[in-house]
């Protein structure tokens, strides 16, 4: 886990890399209402391989790009859980680890995936990862890469 001395500011959209997931400037939200980091995917399954749970992933190379080619990506789960939609619907979302890029940082971030293609932004940053490390200024954008 990266600990930093003092506590980054953050804006309400930032612009984030997944290097393990091979996706690049990615536009995230930052939602301090949410618990969990999701990132928008076409598609997924879970299946058990030699005794493990992994969850095999359909998402666009690019999330903004409509006509972006869709990736298949396999990671192990880490956890599952019962999350609530802010409409009180539940469902078990699969939560597995990568790692996320800001300010030049990589950091692990514990991630889950849904179809978010009806919501404006691809990725929603929680609070999990937020906490501790971020500083939300809902006045600002794009600050994890405006730096020098």
């Amino acid at each position: 886990m990266v600990v930093l001395k003092e506590k980054r500011i953050i804006g309400s959209i930032e612009t984030v890399d997944l290097p393990e997931l091979g996706l690049y400037n990615i536009y995230a939200k930052i939602d301090t209402g949410a618990e969990t980091s999701v990132l928008h995917c076409e598609d997924f399954e879970v299946f058990e391989k030699d005794g493990h749970r992994y969850i095999r992933c359909y998402i666009a190379g690019h999330p903004e790009d409509d006509n972006a080619e869709v990736v298949q990506l396999t990671f192990p789960i880490h956890r599952e859980r019962v999350v609530r939609s802010s409409f009180g619907q539940a469902e078990t979302r699969h939560i597995f680890l990568t790692k996320i890029k800001l300010f030049n940082t990589l950091f692990t971030i514990k991630l889950s995936v849904r179809d978010r293609s009806s919501m404006s932004y691809p990725m929603l940053l929680g609070r999990n990862f937020i906490s501790g490390k971020f500083l939300v200024d809902v006045s600002k954008k794009h600050l994890a890469k405006n730096i020098s």
